[in-house]
């Protein structure tokens, strides 16, 4: 939604005054997790199925993010950044699976070309809509603005989708 590295570089080093170097640290550590939470969002889609896993790190990933804009102390807005990158990705594998789950194979470049168009679009209108928010709502806006919407997302992709399992978990 709002939220992309470039903003939260910004708004690290304009909030709790971190430099280039801890913040690139910060990224490149949040990005080893994500990597991480693919094999991991896996075994969690085996257990709870592929919805449940999309949508049930997904909203503590979007509170993560909405506590990180609220709290004072940078070492716990950093903790929490961390926490966020451990969850915040794990609906792209077990997305792209249910995609490709219930669509036809005859379909599935289509749909996969259609899904990431919507996510890459919603993505591109970010940058444009946190500086609107920014300007007379501060720093935080954006932040905790994106962990609303993400979670309204991920309700009604849950009443959307849940009684529509793939193909091989309905057996």
């Amino acid at each position: 939604a709002f939220v992309v590295q470039s903003y939260l570089a910004y708004w690290f080093g304009t909030r709790h005054g971190l430099d280039a170097a801890t913040v690139g640290m910060l990224f490149f550590l949040g990005l080893l997790l994500t990597a991480a939470s693919f094999p991991a969002a896996a075994a969690l889609a085996g257990r709870f199925g592929l919805i449940r896993t999309m949508v049930f790190t997904h909203i503590p990933s979007s509170l993560l993010l909405i506590a990180m804009a609220i709290v004072p102390d940078p070492a716990a807005a950093m903790v929490l950044y961390l926490c966020r990158a451990s969850l915040a990705s794990m609906d792209v594998p077990t997305r792209q699976s249910y995609t490709m789950a219930i669509v036809p194979a005859e379909d599935r470049t289509a749909a996969a070309g259609i899904t990431n168009l919507a996510r890459s679009g919603a993505q591109s209108a970010g940058p444009i809509l946190a500086g609107a928010f920014l300007l007379p709502l501060g720093l935080a806006a954006p932040l905790i603005g994106s962990g609303v919407l993400k979670i309204c997302y991920d309700l009604a992709l849950f009443a959307a989708f849940r009684s529509t399992p793939a193909p091989e978990e309905a057996q």
